[in-house]
């Protein structure tokens, strides 16, 4: 490690204000940004952490049925709170990493950064949810813009992610031992307007929407209707745990999977 400030604000506003200082960084669970900062790929000055603001913890469902989620909340959380209206993304979030992991993991922390591997990029694009910053609303289809890229600009928090709740939903990951990653992971969610169906783990464009899959599967929700269908190796991810033909394959079979557990 090296030295920095760490900054412990209790409200959004302190938050905010301290992220104005150059060089700050803003530190959810840290799950992903300390193995980042003991390896140096990052060095900020002043880390700012978020696991103070008690405004933005929390699950809450609302009169019209969707679901919010404040962006400090835990993986844990999530999946204990949720159970009862969304089980769906309560298994997700249950599926994610070990229990030390989901106990100091955030949904906020994980889709700011967009890992290319993590799972709730997959459940927000799935459920066509929206995130809520401090600043704005982005909807998920506008959010996700490539591996660890999004539409957040410098100094903006994820105060919450409000989720419509589907019909039915499942996800399915395939995942790499070692780290607990979606070596491929795809979240099904069926709604009375339609199916979204999003990948993780698969893309060097990172978390997307098989489309084609979306409009067989919503025309009959039955694993049968992807038979005809197949999914282009063609910039899939290519590593020593995969080929990208190989990824292609998952992102199928994953599919059919979630589909069968959503029904």
């Amino acid at each position: 490690m090296y030295n920095f400030d760490l900054i412990r604000p209790s409200t959004l506003e302190e938050a905010v204000k301290a992220l104005g200082q150059d060089e700050a960084q803003a530190l959810g669970g840290g799950q992903t940004l300390i193995p980042t900062l003991k390896q140096r790929l990052a060095m900020p000055e002043t880390l700012v952490s978020l696991s103070g603001i008690d405004a933005i913890k929390g699950v809450c469902v609302h009169d019209d049925g969707r679901l919010s989620i404040g962006g400090g909340t835990t993986h844990a959380t999530v999946a204990r709170e949720a159970a009862a209206h969304y089980p769906g993304l309560a298994a997700l979030a249950a599926s994610i990493g070990d229990p030390a992991v989901r106990a100091r993991g955030t949904i906020g922390g994980s889709l700011a950064n967009n890992d290319p591997s993590a799972c709730y990029p997959a459940a927000a694009l799935g459920s066509g949810a929206t995130i809520v910053t401090n600043a704005r609303e982005i909807a998920a289809d506008d959010y996700f813009q490539g591996m660890f890229t999004t539409a957040l600009d410098d100094g903006e928090i994820i105060t919450e992610v409000r989720f419509p709740v589907p019909e039915a939903a499942a996800y399915q990951k395939f995942e790499q031992p070692a780290s607990r990653f979606a070596l491929v992971g795809v979240f099904v969610a069926r709604y009375a307007d339609g199916v979204r169906v999003a990948v993780t783990g698969a893309s060097e464009e990172g978390v997307f929407r098989w489309s084609e899959a979306e409009a067989a599967l919503s025309s009959n929700f039955a694993a049968d209707a992807l038979k005809d269908l197949s999914v282009p190796a063609d910039g899939m991810i290519g590593d020593l745990h995969g080929t990208p033909d190989y990824r292609a394959h998952l992102v199928k079979v994953l599919t059919g999977r979630a589909v069968a557990a959503a029904s």
